[in-house]
């Protein structure tokens, strides 16, 4: 899935493997996972797989355990692994981009992380219950109150049981399963990781791409544009990156209904947002100027009608 991880960064994406023949006739058991939830830098991806419940013991004997206690070379091998065993396991994955979620977490109607989450898991099990696949039993890691979600996802599948524990990658094998699923992804997803910007040379060393990691935070100083904030590889709508703007960055002074625009920006030595739509513009903003890269990356151009 390397070359599908990095075709758009900028929107979600879904990725699956073919479907055991087996797992349409005989009764399956699902697993389901997420990585990298807390970082700042990068997609969060949710990840599934599923099995015949009579092969348990095979999925369990290709030594699978939770991802957060393995190597990153020791993930790689099992996820080859999980992905040879095509004859009686499928996995697939949902990749929410960092563009997704920080929108979604800050458009007007607020959509949160755990919605979001709870939304990319319901999906990818009824995906593949539209597969074909005969599923039975339901694992998952659980996001919020156990008892609700499982009461949540019971009423929305049901005839499936459904079992939502703290730590079920660490109990079930098939969740374990899912875990290395969705952080191999992660992992291709961060270093594959191809800039829309124009940023030059990109230091890659990001650190782990938790708040609290020295390097994630150098990284987020050092690429931090006093404008336009940071590109899309970075989950803006997260606390410290919101920090870093607003004590780094350029003021910048919104207009409102309570007080007149002009006369706002004008008591605070700014210039308004509104003098850039006005017919004429300002003697200071009347010189040529390159267009800054913000605007020729996304297509944009000055228009002087509306």
């Amino acid at each position: 899935f390397r070359v599908a991880l990095i075709a758009d960064n900028s929107v979600s994406c879904r990725l699956s493997s073919s479907t055991p023949d087996v797992c349409k006739t005989e009764d399956c058991c699902l697993g389901i996972d997420e990585a990298g939830r807390g970082p700042v830098l990068g997609p969060m991806v949710y990840g599934i797989c599923f099995c015949p419940v009579s092969r348990k013991e095979d999925l369990k004997n290709l030594k699978v355990a939770d991802s957060k206690t393995l190597t990153e070379a020791e993930r790689e091998n099992l996820f080859l692994k999980i992905d040879e065993a095509k004859d009686f396991v499928g996995w697939a994955l949902q990749i929410l981009s960092p563009n997704t979620i920080s929108t979604s977490m800050l458009q007007r109607a607020k959509y949160n992380l755990n919605a979001l989450s709870h939304d990319a898991a319901i999906g990818l099990v009824q995906d593949t219950l539209d597969c074909g696949v005969q599923l039975k039993e339901v694992f998952v890691d659980t996001v919020g109150p156990a008892e609700k979600y499982q009461e949540k996802l019971s009423q929305r599948f049901p005839g499936v049981e459904v079992t939502v524990r703290p730590k079920a990658d660490s109990l079930f094998p098939i969740v374990s399963a899912a875990s290395i699923c969705a952080k191999v992804a992660r992992d291709h997803a961060v270093k594959s990781w191809k800039f829309a910007e124009d940023l030059g040379e990109v230091d890659t060393d990001y650190g782990s791409g938790y708040p609290n990691d020295p390097k994630t935070k150098s990284w987020l100083l050092k690429f931090l544009d006093p404008v336009f904030g940071y590109p899309q590889f970075v989950r803006f709508s997260w606390s410290t990156a919101q920090t870093l703007m607003d004590s780094k960055a350029v003021a910048v002074h919104w207009d409102d209904d309570e007080e007149d625009g002009e006369k706002a920006a004008a008591r605070q030595n700014n210039t308004s947002v509104l003098s850039y739509f006005s017919r004429s513009k300002p003697s200071e903003l009347a010189h040529t100027r390159d267009t800054h890269r913000f605007f020729t990356e996304r297509k944009l151009q000055s228009i002087n009608t509306l």
